[in-house]
């Protein structure tokens, strides 16, 4: 039985490093709670999807405006569908403009990060808490993750390719069976890299 279960982790160790997973930049971008987008865009609203991100997720064809302490940030695209609290995922280069400092958050970790001020055709919102510098993570297919040995919130380290190679540490994986495959990185870290939407990078399991 040991000699199988080494077996086993063998094979998945040389399949988590043989891992080549498409590139998604996730520019600035918002999550509105269902109250905020009547706020922002009117009673009743609801918003308009214009292309799949994920499984259940789109870009809308909504924006809205970003204000901080010392600078403005326009046309900051929705993503939908509402969620249960609002959040807004900047870069490190976003944050300087407008004045704040996020700090680096997973999805929906939110508590005593800083807010902004939103605007939208039809008001605006005083958000006391939800800006974050997204934490770089990959969506993986849960059946993926089974077959090669991956778990919901792992940490890993992936490798770029072309001529600005990087290798990304404390990468997040996130396991649902409604993924589909995608590493998602910010803007400021895309053009560290040199990466495009539909680009590659490697999992790697040792340098």
């Amino acid at each position: 039985m040991q000699a199988i279960v080494a077996q086993v982790r063998l094979q998945q160790a040389a399949e988590r490093e043989t891992l080549r997973v498409p590139v998604g930049v996730s520019a600035r971008h918002v999550h509105l709670a269902p109250e905020h987008v009547e706020a922002l865009f009117g009673p009743g609203y609801s918003l308009t999807p214009i292309r799949e991100l994920q499984p259940g997720q789109y870009a809308a064809k909504e924006c809205v405006t970003v204000v901080g302490p010392r600078g403005v940030l326009q046309n900051v695209r929705v993503l939908g569908p509402p969620r249960g609290q609002t959040q807004v995922e900047i870069s490190r280069t976003d944050s300087y403009l407008l004045g704040i400092d996020p700090p680096v958050r997973d999805s929906g970790d939110l508590s005593g990060t800083p807010g902004a001020v939103l605007v939208g055709p039809r008001g605006a919102i005083n958000l006391e808490e939800g800006v974050i510098l997204a934490w770089r993570h990959i969506h993986m297919p849960a059946d993926i993750a089974e077959r090669r040995g991956f778990k919901d919130r792992e940490l890993v380290r992936v490798r770029t390719e072309g001529m600005r190679r990087v290798v990304f540490d404390r990468v997040l994986v996130r396991v649902s069976p409604a993924y589909r495959l995608e590493i998602h990185i910010d803007t400021d870290e895309a053009n560290a890299a040199g990466l495009k939407n539909g680009d590659y990078v490697q999992v790697i399991v040792d340098d």
